[in-house]
């Protein structure tokens, strides 16, 4: 386990439709006001690391290109524009209140390997502990379908995992997630508060939200699940809101707050790493009865309880574990490909060990318990 830091943390995640303006531009008074909260919180004690997202939005008005392009060499180019533009304003206005920045990028390659994943971490340490903020974003100028996060609510939820937060903020143009769609139901009210999460609330939160973001409700929900497992508080929140950042840290009521339940699954910094250092190269969907003993019985999974396969996935490979509604429930690392899981679903042990073909699979389980994270 690694050392306890003692100095209470916080990660901000702001999206591109609160740091931009409708023209593509850096909005640079979000930054500004988000330099002056995190000097506030630095004053109360906080170390503060901010995940980023506009680098391509950026990139795009400083290129004067109005309409987003569909290649991705364009769009490479104008997130390597966008990224100097960004980092610089951030520099300039944290500067202005004596907190030194610097610039941390990822793809799915850097997390993915545990060796980059723990080295990813104990920079990210390091530079907290010295006081500096780090602005992260995702490495759009390199990253390709295969190795990015797709998100940057999953890149926050894995840096906030990274640092050990106390907290997570996610700045949106929306105050939070709301019972149904406030955009197009006038009954539609705000949840202040979620302390489980189930397939019925992730069908609430509905697609992508706005075209400068490429990530919705339904991404932020998916990484306060995790949050949640992980022991970590997280709430979305309007960016533009006056004050939010700090009144949130200081355990203000504004937007949504996901609270981890008091007594929560073990789980370690491995665990965690399963969870959100990898994207999943497949699924196996589980019986009602593997289900309940992966939950309640802290089972490993075992080929007799699986009942569908999906996905072309190796030994050492990360899948999501479905129950027969669909509802993906956990997480793991396969202990055998995808052929030995579709070959060996739903046999005993017994079964597998008098079958020459299988044998070397009897005695090992689809996921072992200390590669397995159940969200429940």
């Amino acid at each position: 386990m690694r050392t306890t830091h003692h100095t209470k943390r916080l990660v901000i995640k702001i999206g591109s439709s609160t740091l931009t303006s409708a023209e593509n531009a850096i909005d640079r008074a979000r930054i500004t006001d988000l330099a002056r909260q995190s000097a506030d919180l630095v004053a109360d004690g906080w170390r503060v690391a901010i995940v980023t997202s506009a680098a391509i939005a950026a990139g795009l008005g400083a290129l004067s290109i109005e309409r987003r392009p569909s290649d991705m060499a364009t769009l490479q180019a104008a997130a390597s524009v966008g990224q100097c533009e960004l980092t610089g304003v951030y520099a300039e206005e944290f500067a202005a209140h004596g907190l030194l920045t610097s610039l941390v990028l990822l793809t799915r390659r850097d997390t993915a390997d545990r060796t980059a994943y723990l080295n990813a971490r104990a920079t990210l340490d390091r530079l907290l502990d010295l006081g500096v903020v780090p602005i992260i974003n995702e490495n759009d100028t390199v990253s390709i379908e295969q190795i990015r996060f797709g998100d940057n609510d999953t890149l926050a939820a894995l840096v906030a995992v990274l640092v050990g937060a106390d907290q997570l903020i996610i700045l949106s143009d929306i105050d939070g997630l709301y019972d149904a769609n406030p955009r197009t139901s006038a009954d539609a009210h705000l949840i202040e508060e979620v302390s489980r999460i189930d397939q019925q609330l992730l069908d609430a939160c509905g697609g992508a939200g706005s075209v400068a973001g490429s990530g919705g409700m339904v991404t932020k929900v998916a990484a306060a699940r995790v949050m949640m497992s992980a022991g970590i508080p997280l709430v979305i929140a309007h960016g533009k809101k006056d004050n939010v950042v700090v009144r949130s840290a200081r355990g203000e009521s504004v937007g949504t707050r996901f609270v981890p339940a008091d007594r929560r699954h073990e789980i370690t910094p491995r665990k965690l790493w399963i969870a959100l250092g990898d994207a999943a190269h497949g699924a196996v969907t589980v019986d009602g009865g593997a289900k309940r003993a992966l939950i309640a019985g802290g089972s490993s999974l075992l080929p007799v309880g699986v009942v569908d396969v999906d996905g072309r996935f190796a030994e050492g490979d990360i899948v999501d574990v479905r129950d027969s509604e669909g509802y993906v429930f956990a997480r793991g690392r396969v202990s055998v490909g995808r052929d030995a899981v579709e070959l060996s679903k739903g046999s005993s042990s017994k079964e597998l060990a008098a079958n020459s073909l299988l044998a070397a699979v009897a005695d090992k389980p689809v996921i072992h318990r200390d590669d397995l994270v159940v969200f429940e």
